[in-house]
């Protein structure tokens, strides 16, 4: 009997081993995609074009960054890449932990692809952030967009909802936003967090953290002061 329960716990073990590491699975591309998303935004800080970005952040209520938007076939494909959201607290002016999302369309306006593109967002009302925080959402039709003013003479009076801001290798410019979906990526904000948790939870309520998060949180944080 001793031996048989000795046999069972060794078995037990053994299973543990293989299973553990898939369950606690580390969030390796999820930390890659939030240090994808500092430089990025540090990127846009020191691009002579986006002077416009620059001058207007500070009323931005959040930011959804997107460091790698892929643009393909466009006669027959698509584009899509991942992103993350980070959410002005208006009480402490401190900036949110990462809620991650997925965005892609089958058009963005685009006349040829085959470029990869940084895209952030500057959410600038309540009601952009409420569609944010919705599981889905279309550009467009649920929440206003409008392309930002780039260039070093750009002083257009844009309104929308949110004002996407692009930059992109070669010679395209002028993406526009409207018609992508985005989805809130609930896989990845739980390997992230270590639990199931909703982009509300995240950015408003507060309910996770992650320590990894620190540098974006403090570059966004340092650039508005």
């Amino acid at each position: 009997m001793k031996r048989r329960l000795i046999v069972i716990l060794t078995i037990i073990t053994i299973i543990a081993a293989f299973v553990t590491p898939i369950n606690a699975e580390e969030p390796v591309k999820q930390q890659l995609l939030v240090d994808k998303a500092r430089i990025t935004f540090k990127s846009f800080m020191i691009d002579k074009d986006m002077a416009w970005f620059r001058e207007h952040m500070h009323k931005a209520k959040g930011f959804l960054i997107i460091p790698d938007l892929l643009q393909g076939a466009w006669f027959i494909g698509g584009s899509g890449g991942r992103g993350v959201l980070v959410v002005k607290d208006k009480t402490t002016g401190d900036w949110s932990q990462p809620a991650f999302y997925t965005i892609g369309s089958l058009s963005f306006g685009i006349q040829f692809g085959g470029e990869k593109s940084e895209i952030i967002m500057m959410v600038f009302t309540q009601k952009g952030l409420d569609r944010l925080y919705s599981s889905s959402f279309k550009f467009g039709g649920d929440a206003s967009i409008a392309t930002g003013p780039v260039g070093g003479g750009a002083k257009a009076d844009v309104m929308a909802d949110s004002i996407s801001f692009v930059r992109t290798k070669g010679a395209f410019a002028g993406v526009s936003m409207e018609g992508a979906v985005v989805k809130a990526n609930d896989d990845w904000n739980e390997l992230y967090y270590g639990k199931k948790v909703s982009p509300l939870g995240i950015v408003k309520h507060k309910l996770v953290s992650n320590p990894g998060s620190a540098e974006l949180r403090n570059t966004i944080r340092d650039a508005l002061k």
